[in-house]
């Protein structure tokens, strides 16, 4: 426990002195391609939220989920690619080639569906190849371009704010 502690604390130094370095980038083109990242720890409705995604436009098809647990239970069912922070190694690196896959796979937009700081899902949001990310105001402002201020609990109200911001800025 205390181990996974200090762990985090170090990834999390690494990814800060990385964060540095960021390039800003803008997508020109429309969304057709989503990447969900989801930490099931706090949030256990994926289903209802990619519903809602369906709902405003965006094709099932083209929706690709990965979801990280604290713990793993044998009876769970895994409908997603799940990932934990065993698979985070010490120098900010991420061991499982799932999770590489969906962190190299270049989708139009990045949605960081969680709301507390962890070093894995930080790592996840900052070296992925999408080209615009969006996640929680409180979160490090700089692993996304949009931020919404609300929390996980309430995804119509995520929804309805990221999709108004993509209107407006000519995204859908």
């Amino acid at each position: 426990m205390f181990l996974n502690y200090i762990k985090d604390f170090s990834v999390k130094k690494i990814l800060k002195n990385s964060l540095h370095n960021v390039k800003s980038s803008s997508l020109s083109t429309s969304i057709q391609t989503v990447g969900l990242l989801i930490d099931a720890s706090y949030f256990s409705k994926k289903e209802a939220l990619i519903k809602e995604l369906i709902a405003n436009g965006i094709s099932a098809n083209n929706i690709k989920v990965i979801v990280y647990k604290d713990k793993f239970k044998k009876s769970d069912a895994r409908t997603h690619t799940a990932f934990g922070a065993k698979h985070l190694n010490w120098k900010g690196e991420i061991t499982d080639p799932q999770v590489n896959d969906f962190v190299n796979e270049k989708f139009d937009l990045l949605i960081s569906y969680y709301d507390v700081e962890k070093a894995i899902l930080m790592v996840v949001t900052h070296n992925s190849k999408a080209q615009f990310k969006v996640g929680f105001s409180s979160i490090d402002k700089r692993l996304n371009h949009l931020m919404i201020n609300t929390n996980t609990e309430n995804f119509k109200v995520f929804t309805h704010e990221l999709f108004r911001y993509l209107k407006i800025l000519n995204k859908l």
